[in-house]
């Protein structure tokens, strides 16, 4: 007797994820009260700040006051960037976030004004409601009469009921085709856009459940539809401001959103699309949808893009902003004057400001615990409380960093758990900032361009490229 053979088995793939430094943060972390959980929605600790934020959450999904800013300022590696994408995630779908970094608007090819200003109205949505006619029914029998020659236009039946009536609708060729290609059959239940002709297909008749068998476990039971067959239905498109902009700004505006070169936009363009999105707020078709403009390492800005800032939040049109940056006193880009943050002070007086904490042993382990379910490391007691040692010493993002290589460390060894010896040989292997640090102060007289004298008695401490410095 031949052997049956087997037809291997195919598994698709949908997407692909990659993990990133951010990719285990599902929101803030807060319950109802606003109050925050020590380990939730992959937040851990920074309490005071979250509830901050939560507050300011409030604000933003309400809509109502515009010209908020936040500044969410902290030591490297407090969590300023994970609160901010906590907040993202919490908003939601519907809601406008924008995120870049203020070094960005120094590599485009447009003015740091105009760079500011797309930034600001891509995280401004319009809310578009419109009503369309759609035909809604189960449809009964599908007749398709095809040419005896072969050519010309084909001709069919199509006969849809619901729970209080059947029609019989004429089919044309288009309609044909956008039926075979959504694969309809008798017992399906399926929506037609009157305007566009598109064809929808929102699952099988419960009346033919008994085929279940016939159709895979992948099927979808929906019920008969009731009332008439032809139905008004709302429809809802959220835009942003800045997408109604290029798609006005050109004859091929469409197809720039998908190429990414939007280029500048002339200040007459978005005031006719300010006064006809005004027109709509007025009859009721669209409503605003404020969202937020992440600005992350903000002290890159200069202090002519803090002007454009401190008049630009003035407006009634603008949304949350939510600045983050670690530096101290500092001098403030384009002056020679110095400022907390590297910002001034006029600018720092309009701002809600929200401090971060370095984090405590106890939330370094919380948190690396969390990056080693994330990327799917197994790690033993042991060596996760030296990582979390190392991680106190050092710093908590080359702690974090050493999960994966310590990983592959233990793959190599062909083992099942990282251990404290994989940790160790990763240690090793990659130096910290601080030993990093102390290599050079040690070395420097053999690189070049140093500028920290070298001792007398160290080997070409008195050659001319060694510079004394405050």
């Amino acid at each position: 007797m031949a052997a049956v053979p087997r037809v291997p088995e195919t598994q698709d793939i949908t997407r692909i994820e990659r993990i990133g430094a951010h990719s285990h943060i599902r929101g803030l972390g807060l319950d109802d009260a606003l109050e925050a959980r020590m380990v939730s929605q992959g937040m851990v600790g920074q309490t005071n700040a979250r509830k901050a934020a939560g507050v300011i959450l409030q604000i933003i999904r309400e809509g109502k006051i515009a010209g908020r800013a936040l500044l969410i300022a902290g030591q490297p590696g407090t969590g300023k960037t994970a609160i901010a994408m906590g907040m993202a995630q919490s908003l939601g779908p519907d809601t406008p976030f924008t995120s870049i970094s203020g070094s960005e608007i120094y590599s485009l090819e447009m003015s740091r004004t105009e760079a500011l200003t797309q930034a600001f109205r891509r995280s401004i949505g319009v809310r578009i409601k419109e009503e369309t006619e759609i035909i809604e029914g189960e449809v009964v029998e599908i007749q398709i009469d095809k040419p005896a020659s072969g050519g010309g236009e084909k001709r069919g039946k199509l006969t849809l009921k619901t729970t209080e009536m059947e029609t019989i609708y004429d089919l044309g060729t288009k309609m044909i085709e956008g039926l075979q290609k959504e694969k309809v059959q008798a017992g399906d239940v399926i929506t037609i856009d009157k305007a566009s002709g598109k064809i929808s297909k929102l699952g099988r008749s419960f009346t033919r459940a008994r085929d279940y068998d016939a159709m895979g476990s992948a099927t979808k039971f929906v019920q008969c539809p009731e009332g008439e067959l032809q139905k008004r239905k709302e429809v809802v498109h959220t835009v942003s401001l800045h997408e109604m902009d290029v798609i006005n700004s050109r004859s091929q505006g469409f197809l720039a959103l998908f190429a990414g070169d939007t280029g500048e936009i002339k200040p007459e363009i978005r005031e006719q699309i300010d006064q006809k999105v005004s027109e709509w707020r007025e009859e009721g078709k669209a409503e605003i949808v404020p969202g937020v403009l992440f600005i992350d390492e903000v002290h890159m800005l200069d202090v002519e893009c803090y002007s454009f800032l401190n008049r630009a939040l003035e407006s009634a049109m603008s949304p949350v902003l939510v600045f983050a940056t670690n530096r101290g006193i500092t001098r403030i880009r384009g002056t020679n004057y110095k400022g907390p943050h590297g910002m001034p002070i006029d600018l720092l007086d309009r701002l809600l400001i929200i401090s971060t904490e370095p984090y405590s042993e106890k939330e370094l382990s919380q948190i690396l615990h969390i990056r080693c379910e994330e990327e799917d490391v197994e790690m033993t007691d042991d060596a996760s409380e030296l990582l979390t040692k190392i991680g106190s010493e050092t710093s908590l993002r080359y702690a974090i960093h050493m999960i994966t290589v310590a990983s592959l460390v233990c793959a190599r060894r062909k083992g099942t758990e990282v251990d404290v010896q994989d940790v160790k040989r990763v240690y090793s292997l990659f130096s910290d900032v601080k030993r990093s640090t102390q290599y050079m102060i040690e070395y420097q007289h053999e690189f070049m361009f140093s500028e920290i004298s070298a001792p007398d008695d160290a080997p070409g401490g008195g050659e001319g490229d060694a510079m004394t410095t405050d």
